[in-house]
């Protein structure tokens, strides 16, 4: 288990609403775009970070988290899992407060490292997912 209800709930509801979405396009189909829907209804600012730097869901797209000139509290990755420890090491750089691996992108050396640096990490989870069990419970 890579995270316990409470850090899931602290990320969702305590580490504040800037959520930058490494893997986010404008492609309809995959599953980045309908999580970051499920985001911006829960209240969050979605930022694209993608290479080509697409708007999505009316927000300016970054090519890398450090093109975001403002501060984002939570990192949810969607990209392969041998590239998803760059992109915490790149979010623990930009001192933010949380990593979200997504549902498959697993990488322990990653985990590990964030939670050393004092982050609070989830790893193959989905916020989509979560969101709802969460507000069940409430």
């Amino acid at each position: 288990m890579y995270a316990d209800d409470e850090t899931i709930r602290r990320i969702l509801l305590d580490s504040g609403d800037t959520w930058a979405v490494v893997g986010l396009s404008g492609n309809r189909s995959r599953a980045a775009y309908g999580v970051a829907g499920v985001l911006k209804a829960f209240g969050k600012k979605v930022v694209p970070v993608h290479p080509k730097a697409e708007t999505v869901h009316g927000e300016q797209g970054y090519a890398s988290l450090a093109d975001i000139p403002f501060p984002v509290d939570v990192v949810d990755v969607f990209v392969n899992s041998d590239l998803a420890g760059g992109v915490a090491d790149e979010a623990v750089a930009a001192g933010v407060k949380a990593v979200w691996f997504q549902l498959g992108v697993i990488d322990e050396e990653a985990y590990a490292r964030t939670r050393a640096a004092g982050l609070d990490m989830v790893m193959d989870r989905c916020p989509a997912i979560e969101i709802p069990r969460l507000n069940s419970r409430a």
